[in-house]
């Protein structure tokens, strides 16, 4: 059993914690919050037997062999190097941190300490992603990928009425970009790799970060197009333009259905089976490496997530999009 413990207890958590109890191996063990209150009313939702108001406290306990981080953006990367200095593997929610300087100094506290730092996004985990894989190869030379998660956001609505909550203030490292871009931007980078160029435009929001916005990134025989958005929504389907044929890909965010369009017009369809749960994927793919002493995930690896983090850097250059986590 890998015994965890969780530090942030929102909705991400509960969809998170649906999905690792259909994990044989994964053991509930710890919570942080800052109060006791908090703490105690998420403990007696999932029979969680410690809880823990400080954070070091929890790390030196012995209870936890990992940490599940869904704190706000910003302290991702000051909770996951404390987790792992104290010997504590650490799975981290999307964003893995505010900034590729940020991302830098988590990966040498990995090294340093010899534990697992993983990213917890669970789209290229997922069976779905698997049939891209495969797919991709009949579709002829590649010369285009399209994705788009625009997701109009509930927290929009109090937002218009003049409340900001924390999913559009800059102090949390947050926006439309870091919440609901990256989506796009991993499977092209777990795909395709580093683009020779990228070009962001988008639209800020008066209180300082990003409401929608667009990437296009140069690679040496095709590019790649992503649209975002938290302001509005969109239906529109993804895809992968080869010179055979065509990959369809009902969410980016959540491949599920998976199908091939070839010239002459017939479709086969790559669809895999899926939990309902699907972040068990990316509890699987954790539990698994822990078990087998490794340090990093091949798919969801160090590199991937430096490299996605890295075009959010340069994209948030381009439209004028800083957090105060870059000025530390």
């Amino acid at each position: 059993m890998i015994r965890f413990g969780i530090i942030g207890t929102n909705w991400i958590t509960d969809r998170f914690l649906a999905g690792a109890a259909l994990h044989q191996q994964f053991k509930l063990s710890a919570v942080y919050s800052r109060t006791e209150e908090r703490a105690r009313e998420f403990a007696d939702k999932y029979v969680i037997p410690h809880t823990f108001t400080d954070m070091d406290a929890m790390f030196a306990s012995g209870e936890i062999d990992a940490v599940y981080i869904a704190s706000p953006n910003s302290l991702h990367a000051e909770y996951a190097i404390a987790a792992m200095n104290r010997g504590i593997h650490v799975l981290c929610e999307k964003p893995i941190a505010s900034n590729s300087r940020e991302l830098e100094g988590m990966i040498d506290a990995a090294k340093r300490n010899g534990v697992l730092l993983m990213e917890a996004l669970k789209s290229t985990l997922m069976p779905g992603f698997g049939a891209v894989r495969e797919g991709i190869g009949r579709i002829g030379k590649v010369r285009r990928y399209f994705a788009s998660f625009c997701q109009y956001s509930s927290r929009y609505d109090a937002y218009r009425a003049g409340t900001v909550m924390n999913a559009f203030r800059p102090e949390f490292s947050n926006g439309s970009l870091m919440d609901i871009g990256i989506y796009c931007l991993y499977p092209v980078v777990a795909l395709f790799g580093r683009p020779n160029s990228v070009k962001a435009s988008g639209y800020m929001l008066e209180s300082g970060v990003d409401g929608e916005g667009s990437i296009l990134m140069q690679y040496d025989e095709m590019d790649a197009v992503v649209l975002y958005s938290k302001i509005t929504s969109s239906s529109l389907p993804n895809e992968i333009h080869g010179e055979d044929g065509n990959l369809v890909i009902d969410k980016i965010s959540e491949p599920e259905v998976v199908q091939l369009q070839f010239r002459d017009g017939s479709v086969e369809d790559l669809t895999r089976p899926t939990v309902e749960f699907n972040m068990f994927y990316e509890v699987e793919e954790f539990i698994r490496l822990i078990q087998e002493g490794k340090t990093e995930s091949e798919v969801n690896s160090h590199e991937l997530s430096l490299i996605v983090m890295e075009i959010m850097d340069e994209a948030r250059k381009q439209i004028g999009l800083v957090y105060p986590a870059d000025a530390q």
